[in-house]
């Protein structure tokens, strides 16, 4: 079956922020008196963020999405610093962090995202976005220009599944009205995007910047531009 949609993760697939997570971190706690090496908090953040419980409220409503999303954050970040004991005025300084990674200007396209997604709308393909973000991205992708080359911005808080359930891709699979089978996934995941694809039915493909995964035998990318040769060699 021809392929007729390509979704995408977000974080470390479409964008990154523009400072390693542990320098943002520490550059604000140092304003609320902690003063935390920038390695050590993103040591922690990684620990914790791979711990923690996918990011997703099935059966909430609308309306409570906002709070949880918050709520969420903000029990992470606890557990992050955790090993640094309590903050004097930690909800002023979470605070200023939610806000701060809500900006587009905390975060940049990776240099060959323009480029790769007009390719690929010349070729006819519907695009669209997989995430297990919350609703700040659709801000963040909005004012780094990206937001207007997806149809749709499928994320785990808003949908109630974070991947790699087997829902979340079904659900974007429905907006856009395609079999799984016409459809390929690729993020930089190998538990979440490319297992969480491939168990969905859909073709996954495996951002791997770092060149982490080589011996793999699954359909592996360093850059995104390199998923155009993909599609033309192993896709059709």
């Amino acid at each position: 079956m021809p392929i007729q949609a390509v979704f995408f993760d977000a974080a470390g697939t479409l964008i990154r922020p523009v400072r390693r997570v542990g320098e943002s971190y520490a550059r604000i706690a140092a304003k609320y008196g902690k003063e935390i090496a920038p390695s050590a908090i993103s040591e922690r953040f990684r620990l914790c963020f791979e711990s923690a419980p996918p990011l997703a409220f099935p059966g909430a409503s609308p309306a409570e999405i906002d709070r949880l999303e918050r709520n969420w954050w903000k029990n992470l970040v606890l557990q992050i610093l955790e090993p640094w004991g309590s903050m004097e005025r930690f909800d002023d300084y979470f605070s200023e962090l939610f806000a701060y990674f809500a900006q587009p200007e905390a975060w940049a396209l990776y240099p060959e995202v323009p480029e790769t997604l007009a390719s690929l709308k010349r070729r006819g393909l519907t695009l669209g976005v997989i995430s297990n973000f919350d609703s700040r991205l659709l801000r963040i992708l909005d004012g780094l220009g990206g937001g207007h080359w997806f149809e749709h911005v499928v994320i785990s808080s808003r949908v109630g599944y974070a991947k790699p359930a087997r829902e979340i891709f079904a659900a974007a699979l429905g907006r856009h009205g395609i079999d799984a089978k016409s459809a390929v996934h690729v993020g930089d995941s190998e538990e979440k995007d490319l297992q969480g694809s491939v168990n969905a039915g859909l073709k996954g493909i495996l951002v791997d910047r770092e060149r982490e995964c080589c011996g793999a035998t699954f359909l592996r990318v360093t850059t995104l531009e390199e998923i155009l040769d993909v599609l033309d060699d192993n896709l059709e």
